[in-house]
C-alpha cells in the first residue's frame, strides 16, 4: 500500500474483516476441523495492534511480495467483511501450474495471536481441501504462531498444493488417487486448473 491508499485503508474496513471463529465442541481446534467462514457478525472495534499488524502485512504484500502469491483488502461495503482478494498461482512443474486460486481470509481481533480463517473460494482438488473449500493445514490450527503474517500463510499453503499431507486428508478420494493413481490425480486437478481461469 502506498501512502495515499493508507488513509483509504480505514479502521472501518478493517473492523468489517474480524469475526469469531467457531472451535470444536471440546474447545480445541483438531488441524483438519474445517473452519466455517460463513455470515459471521464483524467484530465492533479492532485493537489497535489487530490494526497496525494487518496494514504491515499488506503493505508488504504490496512492497515485498513473495513468488506467486498476491493479497489486498477489498473496499469497505455492506456485503463485504474478508479479504477476498487473495490469490494463489499453481507451482510450476506440478499439475496445478498455472492456475489461479482465489482464496478468502478473516481475522479475528486476536490476529495475530490467533490466525486467520482461510478457505479457496475458487473449485479445489487436493487431499488437503475440503469440498467446501477450508484447509486442513497444521500452522492454520494448531501450529499457528504470531511470526506468521499473510504472505507465509499463502506461501505456506503454495507449497501445500504439491505436498500434500495423506495422513490426515480432508478428501480422501483425492488423497487415494494422490497415493494410488497419479496420473487419474492429474487430471482431476487439471480440471480444476482450467475452471480457475474462469473464476
Amino acid at each position: 500500500l502506498n501512502a495515499s491508499q493508507d488513509s483509504d485503508l480505514s479502521a472501518r474496513t478493517l473492523n468489517h474483516l474480524l469475526g469469531p471463529l467457531p472451535s470444536s465442541s471440546d474447545g480445541h481446534l483438531d488441524p483438519c476441523d474445517p473452519i466455517s467462514l460463513g455470515n459471521q457478525s464483524p467484530t465492533a472495534t479492532m485493537s489497535t495492534a489487530a490494526r497496525r499488524r494487518l496494514m504491515r502485512d499488506f503493505k508488504r504484500m504490496q512492497t515485498d511480495p513473495p513468488a506467486g502469491v498476491s493479497a489486498s483488502p477489498v473496499p469497505d461495503n455492506a456485503n463485504t467483511d474478508h479479504f477476498r482478494n487473495a490469490v494463489i498461482i499453481g507451482p510450476a512443474d506440478t499439475p496445478f501450474e498455472d492456475g489461479t486460486f482465489r482464496l478468502v481470509m478473516q481475522f479475528e481481533e486476536q490476529y495475530p495471536n490467533k490466525p486467520p480463517a482461510v478457505k479457496f473460494i475458487s473449485q479445489m482438488f487436493h487431499p488437503n481441501v475440503y469440498a467446501t473449500g477450508e484447509l486442513c493445514l497444521d500452522i492454520l490450527q494448531n501450529r499457528w504462531s504470531p511470526t506468521y503474517d499473510v504472505a507465509a500463510v499463502l506461501t505456506s499453503i503454495q507449497s501445500l498444493l504439491n505436498d500434500p499431507n495423506t495422513g490426515s486428508p480432508a478428501n480422501v478420494e483425492a488423497s487415494n488417487l494422490y497415493k494410488d493413481n497419479r496420473k487419474e490425480y492429474t487430471k482431476r486437478v487439471r480440471e480444476t486448473v482450467e475452471k480457475s481461469w474462469e473464476d
